[in-house]
Formats: structure tokens, C-alpha cells, sequence
């Protein structure tokens, strides 16, 4: 009995930040300031790729699901670029506690995405992220069209299917 109540709550979770991030399809990236790996101050409205897709992850040093989807993204991510033209951001959801592990994480794992660093949590909750990973797609016109909560192995394929997809300059469902 427990454990179905467990399921359901988490179905229940599940579906409501699908549903509270269903209003964010088609619209832009929103303006926050968040920090790069080096300290200096971006604006996420800014996040752009000259027309080009870009896909951007939620994720945390302690999520384990987020290093896999991330670790698979990486051995894929040279031939994603020269193939579409894709960059991808890394949203990092560490708090200030956390956050000094950030770059040499990175650094350790050679991940060669461009970070950003969310300490206070404001552009995750502007884009509605509930839990990481949670990964956008956006289209050339830098609108979200595409999102994805979690990670199982493989889904990196879908991520690169969306991207050619916009390429190609057919529709997102």
C-alpha cells in the first residue's frame, strides 16, 4: 500500500512539472543573471548559437543521473557540433556550499560544454525545474521547443533527433 502511494506521488510530481513546464514551449530563454566557470556575470537571455540549436542541462555535482547524461553527451558532443552546429549549456544547480566543486568536476570529467553556474537557484526556478536532470532544447530563433525530465541511458540519441530535427525544419512534438 505504501509503495503505491509512493509510485503515485511520484507520477503525480512527475506530470506536474511536465504540465507547469508546458507553457515555456515556444517561449524565450528568461533573462537571468547567473555566473560562468570563472566568475564573471551572464545573462541567460543571452544564451545563443547564430541561429543554430542549443540544448541546455539542469544538473548538480550529487546528482548521478546527471554525470551519466552528461558523460554520454560528452562522448557524442564533437560530432553533435560538426554535424548540426548544436552548443550545449550546462546549468549547474549547486548552492553556494557546493558550488567550489563545481570546475574541478568539470575539469576532471574533461566535459567541454559551456558551464554556468545557478548558485542562488533563480534560473531554475524561471525555467521551472523541479528536479535535474532537466534538459531544454531550443530552436534557432533561441525558443524553447523540446524538454526532458531525467535521464536513462540513450537518451542523448533523442536530444541529437530533436536537434536535427530543427535543422531540418520539421516539427517538434
Amino acid at each position: 500500500m505504501k509503495k503505491a502511494i509512493l509510485i503515485s506521488l511520484l507520477a503525480l510530481f512527475v506530470t506536474a512539472a511536465y504540465s507547469q513546464n508546458d507553457q515555456l514551449t515556444g517561449q524565450k530563454v528568461p533573462s537571468v543573471e547567473v555566473k560562468t566557470l570563472d566568475g564573471t556575470t551572464f545573462n541567460t537571455a543571452d544564451i545563443s548559437n547564430d541561429g543554430k540549436p542549443v540544448i541546455i542541462c539542469f544538473w548538480a555535482t550529487w546528482c548521478k543521473p546527471c554525470i551519466k547524461e552528461h558523460d554520454a553527451i560528452n562522448d557524442e558532443y564533437e560530432d553533435w557540433v560538426e554535424e548540426t552546429g548544436v552548443k550545449l549549456y550546462s546549468v549547474s544547480i549547486d548552492n553556494s556550499r557546493s558550488s567550489s566543486r563545481v570546475q574541478p568536476f568539470v575539469n576532471g570529467k574533461g566535459w567541454e560544454f559551456n558551464f554556468l553556474l545557478d548558485v542562488n537557484g533563480d534560473f531554475k526556478r524561471a525555467m521551472g525545474v523541479n528536479v535535474p536532470p532537466h534538459t531544454f532544447i531550443l530552436n534557432g530563433k533561441n525558443e524553447i521547443v523540446w524538454q526532458h525530465v531525467g535521464y536513462l541511458d540513450g537518451d542523448e540519441e533523442e536530444y541529437i533527433e530533436i536537434v536535427k530535427k530543427i535543422e531540418n525544419g520539421e516539427e517538434i512534438k
